[in-house]
């Protein structure tokens, strides 16, 4: 359709998950259940990491910071996927559509340049022990938490301009439970081969060299390890990565499969059901990882059980 013969789009339609209405409650149930065991699995990490001084090392820092990036982007697509579920009116507007997508894009490239960070720390600390507390000072752990915030929101904002400086000129009906650039890109009258290149060159770059980064220091983690004599100490050194391992297979899986394709090749509906895994599954299991596998976690938290039932006692 000539750009000029449109009528500018002022509001989307969120298709979400299904067209059957019997099955909206139930979903909402589920999701709802998922979305508030999000909020106090990491809400619990932050503030047990942020009152036990015996976690006030890198890698819980790196820890709760993990917790508030699920935490947040979880917040951006959730509370407006649920109020969809139960409403007849799945409406966003142009400005919701584009902050949405802002602060999910960022969060999500901030958390993949994170998980990369949290590999370096182990490698760092199982590889050249003698030098963590120099090479992971606090000031150093500061300066890559916030490069992780800068460049995941650098990378949105050229996102979120370059998909909103399209036209949109109906249908105004998206594919999908959130604002997310495939289907936006699909809807768009405009060319939109820059922002495909766009999408593939930053988040490619940003998940391919994050995710390389971690496979190199996880490879050198596993030559350490196996130069290890003692069964015990090789045991507690997989122990300190092997969560880390599989927050990253879970989270990695996903995105690298939903953005590192051609535009032609997506299929909203396949897309749709990995998406709800990295954007409503993933952040609730994060906690559950870092929780069940971690023993100094574990300890913290039977520590404060104790102290809370002992101070009820003697009260």
């Amino acid at each position: 359709m000539p750009e000029e013969n449109c009528t500018a789009v002022t509001e989307f339609i969120l298709l979400g998950f299904i067209s059957h209405p019997g099955l909206e409650l139930p979903l909402f149930v589920l999701f709802l259940l998922i979305y508030v065991m999000t909020l106090v699995g990491n809400i619990g990490i932050i503030v047990l990491v942020r009152f036990n001084a015996c976690l006030h090392t890198p890698m819980y820092y790196f820890l709760s910071n993990l917790s508030f990036l699920d935490l947040s982007y979880s917040s951006t697509i959730c509370p407006k996927m649920l109020v969809n579920l139960l409403t007849q009116q799945k409406t966003i507007s142009l400005g919701g559509c584009a902050t949405q997508m802002f602060l999910f894009a960022a969060f999500a490239d901030a958390e993949c340049l994170l998980l990369a960070v949290m590999a370096y720390d182990r490698y760092v600390a199982i590889c050249h022990p003698l030098l963590y507390a120099l090479v992971m000072s606090r000031k150093v752990c500061a300066f890559m938490v916030a490069g992780a915030y800068l460049s995941g929101g650098l990378t949105s904002l050229i996102h979120t301009c370059f998909t909103f400086m399209l036209s949109f000129c109906g249908p105004n009906t998206i594919n999908h439970f959130f604002c997310d650039i495939p289907p936006l890109l699909k809807l768009s009258c405009s060319n939109v081969h820059v922002n495909e290149v766009l999408l593939f060159a930053l988040c490619g770059f940003i998940q391919t060299s994050t995710f390389l980064i971690i496979v190199a220091s996880y490879t050198c983690i596993l030559c350490t390890i196996l130069q290890i004599c003692a069964v015990e100490d090789r045991h507690k050194a997989f122990s300190t990565c092997t969560s880390h391992l599989m927050a990253v297979l879970l989270f990695y899986g996903s995105l690298l499969f939903t953005y590192l394709r051609p535009l032609s090749s997506y299929s909203m509906d396949t897309d749709k059901v990995i998406a709800v895994f990295y954007t409503v599954v993933f952040p609730m299991l994060n906690p559950l990882i870092y929780t069940l596998r971690n023993k100094e976690v574990r300890e913290v938290l039977r520590r404060s059980r104790e102290r809370k039932v002992f101070s009820q006692s003697s009260t």
